[in-house]
Formats: C-alpha cells, sequence, structure tokens
C-alpha cells in the first residue's frame, strides 16, 4: 500500500515538474515571437514600409488558421471513431465457433445482419491493415518532406515561397520512392509498425504533423493569395481552353494549392479512420473483422464521397495542367494531350463526382441502397450503378496510363510533323511572349567593309570606349594596389556610364568606366582584433570606391584611375581625383558604405565608442554616424528586444550604449531588399552608382550621400501556357522594378519599369505604398538604369531556337543557334553579355548597350548578335542583327584561331608563358562600326603569385588582318593608316679612299 501511495506522489510530482516545463518552453516562445514581432516591426518602420509588414503578418496568420481548422477537423473525425470503434473483448463472454456476429462484444454494438458488411478473414485484414498504414505513412512523408523544404530555422516573417509543391499522386509517390529510396524504407515500416501497436496515439500525431505541414505551406504562399484577390488580366487567351493567361498566372497556382490541403485533409482522415475501425476490438489478435456497422459505415461513406470530390476535382484541375505538359515534342499540350489525355481526365472527374454522389447517397438514404439481395434474390439497382461506375472509373484510369502511350507511338510518331504543327505553333507564339521575343526588333547587317580611319574618326566615341580592361583583372589590381588594409574588400566592379567634362569643344562626353565599391570585410580582421566591440561598434562601414576608364592604363600597364586612394593628398578623407575636371564630374565627398554587398554584421552607431573611419598613414581616423538609418535603441526596453531578437546578450552588458545609439542591421543590400520584398527575383550583380541627388536630405555639414545601389528586380512566374522554361525555374519573366539603396542611409525605393506587366500591377494594388512610376526616380540616378545581364542572358539562351517562327524549321531544328566561346586565361569559355558604347547601324548617336554574338550550331561563323539597349526613350528595347546566311563572317572562335596561330603573336605569348609569370587573352569584343566589325583583344600579364595583372598588348583583327600593339591607338594606325610611299633609293659609287688619309 505504501509503494502505491509513493508512486502516486511521484507521479504527482512527475506531472507537476512537466507542467512547469511546458510553461517555461511556452513562456521562451512567447518571447522569443513578441521579440522577433516588435525588432520586425520597428525594422519596416524604419525603411518606411510597415504597411507592406503588417498585410503579410496578418495575410499569413490568417493562412495559418487552415492549420488550425485542419487539426480540430482531423482530431473530430478520430474522436468519433473511437466512439463507434468495436471495444476490446471480454473475456468474461465466450465466442461461439459459428456465430457470425462475435458474442464477445457488448450487446449495445451487436448489429443485425443486414446493418453489417462484409468481414474480412486474417489474410485480408492483415492486407488491408498494412496497405492503409503505408500510405498513411506515403502521406505523412510526402507532407512532411514538403513542409520541410519550407522550413525556416529562425522564424522569418519575410519568408515567402512561389512554387507550388506537387500533390499527392502515383506519380509523385514513385518519383519520391526514386529519391528518397534508403530512408523510405526505414520510415514506412516503422510508421507502419508505430500505428499497428499505438494507432490512436500515433495517427493523432500525424493528424498534427500533417496539420501543421499544411499551414506551413499555405502560409508561406502568402502572396499567390494576395494576387489572387488582386488578378489582373494579361488580354491574351490560352489556345486550348481560351481563358485569360490571368487564370493560369493568377487563380490556378490557388486552385492547386487548395488541391493539396483537401487531399490531404480528407485523404488521411479517410485512411485513418478506416484504420482505427479495423484495427478495433483487437482484430489482428483475433484473426478476423466482423465488419463495419452503420454507424461506421455511415462515417467512411461520408469521407469516401468527400475524397472522391478531391479526386474530381484533382482531375478536373489535370486538364488545366496539360498546358504544361513535357510529354510531346515541345513544351506544352501536344497532340496526344489534347485528343486523348484531356477526354480521359474530364470523363474520370465526372465519374469520380458520380460515384461521391453514390457514396453520400448511401450514407443519407441507407435503406434506399441496400447492398443486400431483394426477395427475388436480385440485386439492387444501385448495387448495379456504383459497381459499374467503379469499374468503368478504374477502367479509364488504366486507359489514362496506357492509351496515351499507345496513341503517340501508333498515331502521332509516324505523321509528327503534321499532327503537331499547330501545337509547335503555340508553342513558339506563347512562349515568344513570355520572354518578350516577340518585341525584338529584326534587321539585317550586311557587313560591307571598306572601313577606313575617316570611319574610325568619325565614331571616336565608340573607339574611346573600347572596354580593354575586363572587370576580373581590375579587381585583381585592385585587390592589390587599393585596398590599403587587409579587412577592405572590392567584392564586384561593374560597368556604367558617366557623363564627364572634359576640355574637347563639347562640354561634356559619355565615357565607359569600370567602378568598384571598397566595403569592409569583418571576417579578414586580424584574430586579436576580432572582439565584439571592434565587431559591432567600430568596424562599421567602408569607404570609399575606385573608378577606371575601360580603355586607358597608367605607365607599367596598369589600370589608370579616374578616382583612387583616401585622401592621401588633402588627408581630408575625400578621394583622390586624376584631374579637377572629374572632381567636378564626380562626387567624392562622403563616401561612406554602411550598406553593401558584404555588409553582413549588425552595428551600433552613436555609442560611447568612435566609429573607425578610414586609415591615414600610420594612423587611423574615426567618425561618428550621422545618417538617417538605424533604430534608435536607447537604454531601455528596445535594448532588452534587440538583445533577444539578435541573441546577443552582451549588448545588455556593454557600457558604451547612450541614449542616442542605433542599430543598423539587415545592412547586406540583397537580403535588405529581399526582406522587403520577397516575392520579387533579384539580379545577381546589383552595381554601385555616385552621383548628386537633388533630393537627398543633407547629413551634416551641408554635406550629401552621394552613393546608390542599383539593383533590377523581376516578376516571374511558371505558369505561363506553352511558354517553354528551358534550364530556367520560370516560363516568364519581366524586368519589371528598378531597386535604388541608399549606400549612406540604408533607405530602399522600388520603381516599376515595366507597368504593362500585370504581376506588377498586381503587387502595386496589394502594396500601393510601395512601388513608384520610373519617372519618380531622381533624375541623376535615372541616367545610370540599364539593361540588366541576368534577364538579356534568359532572353538570349531562348533566342537560340526560339528565333525560328516557322513550325517546320522549329520541328527540325534548321537553323539553330548557340553563344560562342572564347578563349580566356588559356581556357575556352562561353562568351559573356559585353556593354559597350556605340553607335547601331539605324541609330543617329552612340548610346550605352548590351551586346552578345550567335554563331550556328557545329559552325563558328558569326550569324547575329543582339543588341539591349539602355538609353533614353529606347531603354529596354532589343535590336537583332542578322548577318546574311551567304557571306562568311568570322565568329569568335575563328578570330581566336588566327590570332593563336599567328607566328608572331603566338612566340611572343609563348615566351611571355615562361615560370612565374602568364599571358592572359581577355574578352574578345566584337565592335560594330557603321556597316563593318572590328574585333578587339586585350593581352594581360600577370605573376603566379601576388598577381597584378597589367595590360602588356592589344590585337585588333580587321577583315584579313591581324595587329598587336602595345595600344589600341597603334593597333588601329597600323590597320587603317595609309602606309607612306618610299622614295626609290638613290645607289650611286663610293669613292675609293687611300689608306693613309684613313690614318
Amino acid at each position: 500500500m505504501q509503494s502505491n501511495i509513493e508512486k502516486q506522489k511521484s507521479d504527482r510530482i512527475f506531472r507537476k515538474f512537466a507542467q512547469v516545463i511546458l510553461w517555461l518552453l511556452g513562456l521562451w516562445l512567447g518571447v522569443e515571437l513578441l521579440c522577433r514581432l516588435i525588432a520586425e516591426a520597428l525594422w519596416f518602420a524604419e525603411v518606411d514600409f510597415q504597411a507592406a509588414f503588417w498585410i503579410r503578418l496578418f495575410t499569413q496568420l490568417g493562412l495559418w488558421t487552415i492549420a488550425l481548422f485542419s487539426v480540430s477537423f482531423l482530431l473530430f473525425n478520430l474522436n468519433i471513431a473511437e466512439r463507434h470503434r468495436y471495444p476490446a473483448p471480454n473475456s468474461s463472454f465466450p465466442e461461439p465457433r459459428k456465430s457470425p456476429v462475435p458474442t464477445n462484444y457488448p450487446t449495445k454494438y451487436k448489429m443485425e445482419d443486414d446493418r453489417l458488411s462484409f468481414s474480412l478473414g486474417l489474410r485480408w485484414l492483415l492486407t488491408f491493415t498494412i496497405g492503409l498504414t503505408l500510405l498513411v505513412g506515403l502521406l505523412l512523408f510526402h507532407y512532411a518532406t514538403v513542409a520541410f523544404n519550407y522550413w525556416q530555422p529562425n522564424v522569418d516573417v519575410t519568408a515567402v515561397s512561389t512554387t507550388i509543391p506537387a500533390h499527392f499522386d502515383g506519380a509523385y509517390v514513385w518519383k519520391n520512392w526514386r529519391n528518397y529510396s534508403n530512408l523510405q524504407l526505414i520510415f514506412l515500416p516503422v510508421v507502419s509498425l508505430l500505428i499497428i501497436i499505438k494507432a490512436r496515439i500515433v495517427l493523432k500525431a500525424i493528424a498534427i504533423l500533417i496539420s501543421f505541414s499544411l499551414g506551413m505551406v499555405l502560409s508561406a504562399q502568402w502572396i499567390k493569395f494576395l494576387e489572387y484577390f488582386q488578378a489582373q488580366s494579361f488580354r491574351i487567351t490560352d489556345p486550348l481552353f481560351n481563358r485569360d493567361i490571368g487564370f493560369y498566372i493568377f487563380g490556378l497556382p490557388i486552385w492547386e494549392l487548395l488541391e493539396f490541403w483537401l487531399i490531404g485533409l480528407f485523404g488521411f482522415a479517410f485512411v485513418a479512420v478506416a484504420l482505427i475501425y479495423l484495427l478495433s476490438g483487437n482484430s489482428l489478435s483475433e484473426g478476423k473483422f466482423p465488419g463495419f456497422n452503420k454507424a461506421q459505415q455511415n462515417h467512411l461513406l461520408l469521407l469516401g464521397g468527400a475524397v472522391m470530390l478531391c479526386v474530381a476535382y484533382s482531375y478536373w484541375l489535370r486538364r488545366y495542367e496539360l498546358l504544361y505538359s513535357t510529354q510531346g515534342v515541345v513544351y506544352g499540350a501536344s497532340f496526344t494531350d489534347v485528343t486523348v489525355q484531356l477526354p480521359i481526365y474530364t470523363l474520370l472527374s465526372l465519374l469520380a463526382i458520380a460515384i461521391a454522389f453514390l457514396l453520400l447517397w448511401r450514407s443519407i438514404f441507407p435503406e434506399a441502397a441496400k447492398l443486400r439481395k431483394n426477395q427475388q434474390g436480385k440485386r439492387s439497382r444501385y448495387f448495379f450503378v456504383s459497381t459499374g461506375a467503379l469499374l468503368l472509373f478504374l477502367s479509364l484510369f488504366v486507359s489514362s496510363l496506357i492509351f496515351p502511350e499507345v496513341v503517340q507511338k501508333l498515331v502521332v510518331q509516324p505523321n509528327e510533323v503534321s499532327r503537331e504543327r499547330p501545337f509547335i505553333e503555340n508553342n513558339i507564339r506563347l512562349t515568344r511572349q513570355a520572354f518578350q521575343l516577340d518585341k525584338v526588333e529584326v534587321e539585317t547587317f550586311n557587313p560591307q567593309g571598306g572601313l577606313t580611319a575617316t570611319d574610325i574618326a568619325n565614331n571616336d566615341q565608340t573607339i574611346r570606349n573600347i572596354r580593354l580592361w575586363d572587370t576580373r583583372p581590375l579587381l585583381d589590381t585592385n585587390r592589390q594596389l587599393q585596398q590599403f588594409r587587409p579587412y577592405y574588400r572590392f567584392p564586384s566592379a561593374n560597368i556604367d556610364r558617366y557623363t564627364l567634362a572634359t576640355t574637347l569643344p563639347k562640354e561634356t562626353e559619355k565615357r565607359q568606366v569600370i567602378l568598384a565599391a571598397r566595403e569592409l570585410d569583418y571576417q579578414e580582421v586580424p584574430e586579436p582584433a576580432k572582439t565584439w566591440v571592434n565587431k559591432h561598434l567600430v568596424y562599421t562601414h567602408g569607404y570609399g570606391f575606385t573608378m577606371s576608364p575601360v580603355n586607358i592604363t597608367a605607365p607599367g600597364g596598369l589600370p589608370y584611375y579616374f578616382v583612387k586612394d583616401i585622401g592621401t593628398v588633402t588627408n581630408s578623407g575625400n578621394l583622390q581625383t586624376s584631374d579637377p575636371l572629374i572632381r567636378y564630374s564626380i562626387p567624392t565627398s562622403n563616401p561612406r558604405i554602411y550598406y553593401g554587398e558584404i555588409s553582413d554584421t549588425y552595428v551600433m552607431t552613436n555609442t560611447k565608442i568612435k566609429e573607425f573611419d578610414y586609415p591615414s598613414g600610420d594612423e587611423n581616423v574615426y567618425n561618428t554616424y550621422d545618417g538617417l538609418g538605424g533604430i534608435t535603441i536607447g537604454d531601455g526596453w528596445q535594448k532588452w528586444v534587440f538583445a533577444k531578437y539578435l541573441n546577443d546578450w552582451q549588448m545588455l552588458l556593454t557600457g558604451n550604449i547612450t541614449e542616442q545609439t542605433k542599430v543598423l542591421f539587415r545592412r547586406n543590400i540583397n537580403e535588405r531588399v529581399r526582406a522587403i520584398a520577397p516575392f520579387l527575383n533579384y539580379d545577381r550583380a546589383p552595381y554601385l552608382v555616385v552621383t548628386d541627388n537633388p533630393q537627398e536630405p543633407e547629413i551634416a555639414n551641408n554635406t550629401k550621400n552621394h552613393l546608390y545601389w542599383i539593383i533590377d528586380a523581376y516578376t516571374t512566374s511558371d505558369r505561363y501556357p506553352y511558354s517553354d522554361p528551358g534550364e530556367n525555374k520560370f516560363n516568364y519573366i519581366r524586368n519589371s522594378v528598378k531597386v535604388v539603396v541608399d549606400a549612406y542611409n540604408g533607405d530602399v525605393n522600388f520603381y516599376v519599369a515595366d507597368p504593362d506587366d500585370p504581376i506588377i500591377k498586381s503587387l502595386s494594388a496589394i502594396f500601393p505604398k510601395m512601388f513608384q512610376p520610373l519617372y519618380a526616380m531622381p533624375a541623376p540616378l535615372r541616367t545610370h538604369i540599364r539593361y540588366p545581364i541576368d534577364i538579356y542572358s534568359i532572353q538570349s539562351e531562348r533566342l537560340l531556337a526560339y528565333h525560328m517562327t516557322d513550325p517546320r524549321v522549329f520541328y527540325n531544328r534548321e537553323d539553330l543557334w548557340q553563344i560562342p566561346t572564347e578563349i580566356y586565361g588559356g581556357k575556352p569559355q562561353s562568351v559573356q553579355p559585353y556593354y559597350l558604347i556605340m553607335k547601331l547601324p539605324t541609330a543617329r548617336e552612340e548610346e550605352f548597350i548590351l551586346l552578345l554574338p550567335f554563331t550556328p550550331t557545329a559552325r563558328t561563323n558569326l550569324i547575329a548578335w543582339l543588341a539591349g539597349r539602355s538609353d533614353g526613350q529606347e531603354y529596354g528595347n532589343l535590336l537583332l542583327y542578322q548577318f546574311p546566311k551567304q557571306q562568311l563572317v568570322f565568329g569568335p572562335e575563328q578570330i581566336e584561331a588566327l590570332i593563336n596561330q599567328d607566328p608572331v603573336i603566338s612566340q611572343q605569348i609563348s615566351l611571355w608563358n615562361r615560370q612565374g609569370s602568364k599571358a592572359i587573352q581577355g574578352n574578345l569584343l566584337i565592335i560594330p562600326i557603321e556597316r563593318s566589325l572590328l574585333y578587339v583583344e586585350p593581352l594581360y600579364l600577370e605573376a603566379e603569385q601576388n598577381s597584378v595583372p597589367t595590360l602588356v598588348r592589344v590585337i585588333v583583327a580587321y577583315e584579313n588582318r591581324i595587329v598587336m600593339a602595345e595600344t589600341l591607338e597603334q593597333a588601329l594606325n597600323a590597320i587603317f593608316q595609309p602606309k607612306q610611299p618610299t622614295t626609290a633609293p638613290i645607289v650611286r659609287p663610293v669613292e675609293t679612299v687611300p689608306s693613309e688619309s684613313v690614318q
């Protein structure tokens, strides 16, 4: 007795201890969520996008209620199943051997014979039980796998996903099995065994897990739901269902998410309830299941009807998903999909509705749809109707797997061109629309040759902006000559154009330059100096930038700098400029970079510790941040909130915080813009712009910030009908937004560059204060927007095949193009798009363009080049110049071959490639001038250790002439300057001089 009392006492202590642990855990989670919510709200208020934050948060919370509904629905059905299940047999009630209904069940569970469904012996009972438990395991594995892909280790309210999860079907299960076979081989038997041992507890736990997974997946798709309610018309219809494209972009993803949720909800509920009934009454140990009683039958029939409605809904959606089929000769619905698969899916959907109606009818009106024989021994009409519908459904299901393959091989393939022609036309037309290839202007470029020195002089601005310095060797040189301290770093360099003052008769000229930001990389701070104070209070920002013209070299072959160093002359912190005209054109005051590409630490400013500003000789100069960025934390509750949010408790222990102290976090510009607008895709190459912005407020001492980052943002979708995505995850893209980030204050502004894009129209309606028209961008910044490389590369890749608009030519791939290769650093690589200031053959003046050449497949001659325009009213236009196919135009590979087989050039390169150094052939540029093509390739020399690349030669090729010289001017003169005629030599005898006179 004493032991029982002690056991009860220990149980009470354990329960109280468990309750305390749970309360503490709940309190910790509550504090974590509250601090994160407050910190995020304050940060969004700092960047002036607080409304967008609350819209997002409330939408996600609303979608999480679906998870609460799901778990309530599933637990409700499981509780009903527990109420109606057979109880465990009582040993005091002996079981008659031949009774169809076990008498060991209590009287209240005894049913009349006509109320019981068929009974199951041990063999079939085990088969159904194992099959259903494995199905539960597959459901759990599928939804848990999908949720795991959405999992954020830290609760991130800025998270978003635009990828619709795959629905649960046989094809996906098989694919999943092949990808995760080892994991599933362990996972599925374990889940199956746990369900058999502890069905009720395990099934309830799985119900909670699946509901949590559903909530996580749906809440991550919050932007899709908001776009659905702000759907916009594309004013284009698909060729199969004649529905507006907006239905597929905005509507279909929501219907697919609804399918994902309903299949998981009703599918698991039906299987779990069936398992509880099958395993009730110790049926496995007894070796027999007596059959489902009336209450159980009604429950299963209701859930079964709901499952069949979900199946009907799923097949109806698959009709639209045929527009993304990959089974035909091209992407999108093919002949087989339209003539075979579409009718089968339609019939399967209608039959599933009929079966669902029969199941629900049987549940609601059981007497009118008895399964037993009537008095004449004949089956009821309901039996024949339901059995026929089920058999027809199964036969159609099997046909959907076999019949399309038969039709494809026997009907389509022998006449593929004629059968697939209209579908190829659909694919070409809609792919070109989705990637804006239908807006490309196509013209013929017929190289005429005959380029003269006069033509070169008339195109002086193009010649003066030929890029001899590539970003890679320039960055290597910067890292050796301009970093000054190990913790400074140049993460990237970008090409842009600037209007500079000049002493020439023209007051200004447009010059192409390479700009690189000098950022602070805390990881490179010496280990002894890596203290908490240095990390968060001292090393807070980068300083300055370098600007180099693309076509000029300094003595010794090094890059020439318009802007470099840090105040080496004036010792004032201003950057050094090459001459007063550059100083007049390029503002260099206040070049501090608090927000950049590698600014990954949070910092605190206006503390008792001065911030490191820049090195000056053997000493350092210090400064205090006076910008508008950051959140004031002072010495109150905000400090506690951010200490928990940033998981840095030293914020509470330090004595360096004042009432004016600010915390600056999310200083990485890529992370910053993604936190505000995670539903956009961003270009991989943000670029720094130096300019005077008249709208920039004065910070202190009448100084303004002059450094800004511009990031190109894209709206994308993978739901554009018939559009072939290629290697991309999307099949629709627009460069709809230009993002400007203030490098000093951290302000972020989104400007709409493509107001005709329906997706950005939808987003603008959702977030009316987030997006501004492009004309609202300050004019000095607007002159630096450019055609972005990422979308240009994607369009160029799609253009390789989709420049062909004739279906037969496309089918035969008769005119397929490729991106040529070039030699860079002794290794072949694909030619990369490059910016160029040049005058197009159809233009009146030079402009800043992005250019890429194309060659035919399996050949190396030039076939076309694509120009992306960036200036003025022509911004965003693509111009494709095609070369005559009957005329040979040298491609990059052919020019590279001519260069490398030239005996003088190859000998000189081999001489430089001696031990300790190597020659690097830079990018081969194709420069259109007038109606001719000029080929220019720089040649660099670098050491194998501590490389400082120098430009040693410039190679110019024109028609059949190749020249290598020390400068571009010399090379051009050698090709285009006419040779001066030499006078005939005068030959006359030399008089003999006596030897004595010589002495």
